[in-house]
């Protein structure tokens, strides 16, 4: 082998040396310094549009996406008995300001007090639910910052803070029946973390996708 085969070589190899660890260095960080998920949405608290009284619904007047103020009439139902019935009871009105997401009854039908008619979403008050591994957990606390993208975004960076630290596992709240079959698989449990950001634009939409790096040091 030449002499000059041979520094070509090592000129590889020490390339190679210093990429690796590169890698090494910034997953070494990485985990040092953040905790980081990217099983996280946007998401915001449902607000449900519900019947006063039971009764034939007349008048829906909204569709998914429409944006409606507190207040508003979204929908009316039928009256029986127009002397015995207070008419601001046949009146469905929105409870708070925001957007409507989903639609859950159609003209016609009877619906009763406690069923939801729409769901409503304040898209000023929208957060990010992250899921965080359990073995992860105990390095995560309310106050810590957050830096976020959002993928409806692209790699536009967001940053938030850790509001809310969840007290059980997903799992715990699935309808799934555990398994009786004698075998067990364990698996690393998730629980959910809330960050609220620290801007919110109202070009976010509910449900987008999100990577979140959570500060620990």
């Amino acid at each position: 082998m030449n002499e000059k085969r041979k520094k070509m070589i090592l000129l590889i190899l020490a390339v190679m040396v210093v990429v690796f660890a590169g890698i090494g260095g910034y997953y070494w960080y990485q985990s040092e310094y953040y905790v980081s998920t990217d099983d996280a949405t946007v998401t915001g608290d449902l607000v449900a549009v519900s019947p006063q009284m039971s009764g034939k619904l007349v008048e829906l007047n909204v569709e998914e996406g429409d944006t409606v103020v507190k207040g508003q009439i979204v929908g009316r139902q039928g009256i029986d008995n127009p002397s015995d019935t207070n008419i601001d009871e046949t009146v469905l009105r929105a409870p708070i300001n925001g957007i409507v997401i989903k639609k859950q009854a159609t003209v016609g039908e009877i619906v009763s007090p406690g069923q939801t008619i729409a769901y409503l979403i304040d898209p000023t008050k929208l957060y990010v639910s992250a899921n965080v591994e359990e073995t992860k957990l105990g390095y995560v606390k309310a106050g810590q910052k957050v830096d976020l993208t959002i993928d409806q975004f692209g790699n536009k960076q967001f940053t938030g803070t850790v509001k809310y630290v969840g007290e059980a596992a997903n799992s715990t709240f699935s309808l799934l029946p555990t398994s009786t079959s004698g075998t067990f698989t364990k698996v690393v449990q998730k629980i959910p973390v809330k960050i609220y950001l620290d801007k919110n634009d109202a070009s976010i939409l509910p449900g987008t996708n999100a990577v979140v790096h959570i500060h620990i040091k």
